[in-house]
């Protein structure tokens, strides 16, 4: 064997090995540390919210529970840091953070140049937009040179464009850097209307001064799929993110439930059997236990048991399953087969 040819093989050998230790040091970070540094909103109702005793709850909240379930077979392990729409970002690409779950729409420049990998789609989401009552607005087509509350930072500065040049109608901006400095700008009446994402809005809502003088309008101008987000290049951590939320999907589709999951244990088929660690090496291959998901289940529940828990129709936000609903209930959400 020639010297060149041994020097390439060694330096080949030593790329697979620095490309494999780059592809799992995120799950194996959190393994060392022993818990989840998981990025939410600061605070939205029915997604991620801390109460009076600083204990968060919400959609996003619940699936870091699910990710820390799946790796430690405990939900508690989970660090949680409250970021705005400005900040969300750099605390993932700087480390502070391993997963950020926080209402972030899945975009071709977010995926492709800002080096971010979304895992998936955990609520299918529409910009909408709130005015009072009192205006006598039905439509969104009638807010033709009304002053438009907006985020900073976020999509909904070009949504809002789009939709206002493609009906030839003019608007004025009154743009804030906080969700916070937003909802308290339209709530003292500084804007005619507040334009969020629809499950925003419904949540906001219920924080202003009179909610029921407020109304969401119908239009919904653009489709904001939010999900789970990563550091790019981390194929392990990717997958494992990504078939969590599978999981939970899957188990609501087979009627397995965190009150059932014991029994369902007992069952005689074979998806089940796989979903819950019975057959298979499906976890080892994720970096896990191989009853991970039997481990989000019966700590967090299935999907359609989280969506009802935070922003189900009989929670103070009250929205329905519409496009969130099963695949096979006429909504969207679909999972791959684990198998």
């Amino acid at each position: 064997m020639s010297n060149w040819f041994l020097r390439f093989t060694v330096f080949m050998s030593a790329l697979v090995m620095l490309t494999t230790i780059g592809q799992t040091a995120t799950l194996d970070d959190v393994k060392s540390r022993g818990v989840l540094n998981c990025g939410v909103n600061k605070g939205l109702p029915g997604f991620s919210a801390p109460d009076s005793k600083g204990k968060w709850t919400g959609m996003d909240v619940d699936f870091c529970r699910a990710v820390a379930a799946a790796i430690f077979g405990d939900d508690t392990k989970v660090a949680y840091t409250g970021l705005s729409a400005s900040s969300r970002f750099g605390a993932l690409s700087d480390g502070k953070i391993d997963l950020l779950s926080r209402n972030t729409t899945w975009t071709a420049e977010r995926d492709s140049a800002m080096k971010l990998d979304f895992a998936g789609v955990t609520y299918y989401d529409g910009q909408a937009f709130m005015v009072r009552r009192s205006l006598g607005i039905i439509s969104a087509l009638q807010l033709g040179s009304s002053a438009i509350c907006i985020q900073t930072g976020t999509t909904t500065e070009l949504n809002v464009a789009d939709y206002f040049r493609a009906n030839n109608m003019q608007y004025e901006v009154v743009a804030f850097e906080t969700g916070a400095e937003v909802v308290k700008a339209y709530d003292k009446e500084r804007c005619d209307a507040f334009t969020a994402d629809a499950s925003r809005l419904y949540a906001e809502r219920l924080g202003l001064s009179n909610p029921d003088e407020h109304v969401v309008l119908p239009e919904i101008i653009s489709k904001e799929p939010l999900g789970p987000v990563i550091r790019e290049g981390d194929d392990q951590w990717s997958n494992l993110i990504r078939w969590v939320h599978f999981a939970m999907v899957n188990a609501e589709e087979f009627e397995v439930t965190s009150e059932n999951v014991e029994q369902m244990r007992a069952s005689n088929s074979p998806a089940i059997k796989r979903l819950l660690g019975l057959e298979g090496e499906f976890g080892a291959k994720l970096g896990v236990s191989n009853d991970w998901a039997y481990n989000v289940i019966r700590l967090v529940g299935n999907y359609g048991e989280v969506f009802e828990r935070n922003v189900g129709p009989n929670t103070p936000l009250g929205i329905a399953r519409g496009i969130n609903a099963l695949w096979s209930k006429g909504g969207i959400q679909y999972a791959p087969p684990i198998r």
